[in-house]
């Protein structure tokens, strides 16, 4: 019987799309590790190729159930002509949901990536800050030398908020949707201690510096002074030589 037929073919669809549902959008998913995100996202895009080669199925069944009725009886129509209706409105709401999820399941992942480039970026510059305050910690030299690793210093240390406010930014939007949440908050929470510290052991460092500039230029000033001093006491024995004048008529030079 060729309305038996049609009824199995509908039913196996509406079966398949209910397996579907229950699988791929019913159940509660938890991503805590990217292993599970990935494999998610590389799941549900299975199954939304999957449904779209359902498509040459469904339109099996349609062109089935409409030449059937095309030639039966008006009384199998109706009954029919319902199935097949709901079948394709079930069968559309699938491939949509499907589609829906799989691109949110993709710019989550994408997300995920993007946080990480934006800490690795910073993690490299804290490297930077780091090595940098290590190349400082025991600087010997004049005002000048240690006047060019202040600047330095703190070339280094204007850099833009860009990128923190990036990591943090996506970051929440990841954490909100309970994604990867243990994993980035301990994430952040490493590389926001790192930042601190070495923030605070910078502003430390440039202070330190500036003070050693200070004393320099002080010790520079001074070495100045005792030179010139030194060259007038020279200039003046040299003339006390040269007019033959011995210690004992200049107490005080000769001290």
């Amino acid at each position: 019987d060729k309305t038996v037929s049609l009824r199995k073919d509908l039913s196996e669809m509406h079966e398949w799309i209910t397996q579907a549902e229950e699988e791929y959008l019913e159940r509660d998913f938890e991503y805590k590790t990217p292993d599970e995100l990935q494999k998610a996202v590389e799941e549900l895009k299975r199954a939304k190729e999957e449904a779209m080669q359902k498509e040459v199925k469904v339109k099996l069944i349609t062109d089935s159930v409409n030449n059937f009725i095309a030639k039966a009886p008006p009384a199998a129509h109706e009954a029919l002509k319902k199935e097949l209706d709901v079948l394709i409105t079930s069968y559309q709401r699938l491939c949509s949901r499907l589609n829906g999820k799989c691109k949110t399941l993709e710019e989550v992942w994408a997300c995920w990536h993007e946080l990480l480039s934006y800490l690795d970026a910073e993690n490299k510059w804290l490297n930077e800050i780091e090595l940098k305050l290590k190349a400082t910690e025991n600087i010997q030299g004049g005002a000048e030398e240690i006047s060019e690793s202040l600047d330095s210093l703190e070339r280094l240390m204007r850099h833009p908020e860009d990128n923190r406010n990036q990591i943090r930014e996506l970051a929440q939007t990841l954490t909100d949707g309970g994604i990867l949440d243990e994993l980035i908050n301990e994430k952040l929470e490493k590389f926001n201690t790192r930042w601190e510290e070495l923030q605070q052991e910078a502003v430390r460092r440039q202070k330190s510096l500036e003070q050693s500039i200070q004393s320099a230029q002080e010790t520079d000033k001074t070495l100045r002074l005792i030179q010139e001093s030194l060259a007038v006491i020279d200039k003046q024995l040299t003339a006390y030589i040269a007019d033959r004048v011995d210690a004992a008529q200049v107490p005080q030079e000769a001290q």
